[in-house]
């Protein structure tokens, strides 16, 4: 379990405190807020990537085909709770002061800068917002290994070249994440 991680850590480096953040993607960030609206977490803060609050049928695509199959099994695809119950449980409830909203520049189902509003109004000053280029699927990017062969080719630059641009995005990610964690480092 986490907790046993979390120990099993703290035994091995002589640190007294070792900070937890939670970070979430899209509907990843509800339920980070969720949880800390909902629970009583130990959190140093939260980060919140191309946060989505949307219903089911207007996030996710093709979900309305779907769920015509799930309903006579008694199965709903919608998420709960609803948009307006998650924004109202935020407003009231939600306890993690020290919060990073990121937004992508091409993202046409985020929602941060409403969400980063609505922190702001319960914690002023505790939330730093940064807008980035990039789309929602960004985050999702992994690491693309290319392989030069035995020879470097023109088909090797190419490759090592639409990498360096692929990732250019997630390394920006990156290093505003590192930036807000540890501010005095920079």
């Amino acid at each position: 379990s986490f907790d046993r991680a979390l120990q099993g850590i703290r035994s091995q480096i002589s640190v007294r405190y070792l900070p937890i953040y939670g970070m979430g993607h899209s509907m990843g960030c509800k339920l980070h807020l969720l949880i800390g609206s909902l629970f009583a977490v130990e959190r140093a803060g939260n980060i919140f990537i191309s946060f989505n609050n949307y219903a089911a049928k207007e996030a996710v695509p093709f979900v309305e085909q779907f769920s015509q199959f799930l309903k006579p099994q008694g199965f709903s695809v919608e998420f709960a709770p609803s948009p307006s119950e998650t924004k109202e449980i935020i407003r009231d409830r939600y306890s993690i002061r020290r919060n990073l909203i990121i937004k992508f520049a091409d993202d046409s189902i985020d929602q941060s800068l409403p969400l980063a509003q609505l922190l702001e109004d319960i914690y002023p000053g505790m939330i730093t917002t940064h807008r980035l280029k990039g789309t929602h699927v960004t985050p999702l990017g992994s690491d693309m290994k290319w392989q030069v062969g035995s020879s470097f080719t023109p088909i090797d630059a190419i490759g090592q070249w639409m990498r360096q641009e692929i990732y250019r995005e997630l390394r920006q990610v990156e290093k505003t994440i590192l930036r807000w964690l540890n501010p005095m480092a920079t």
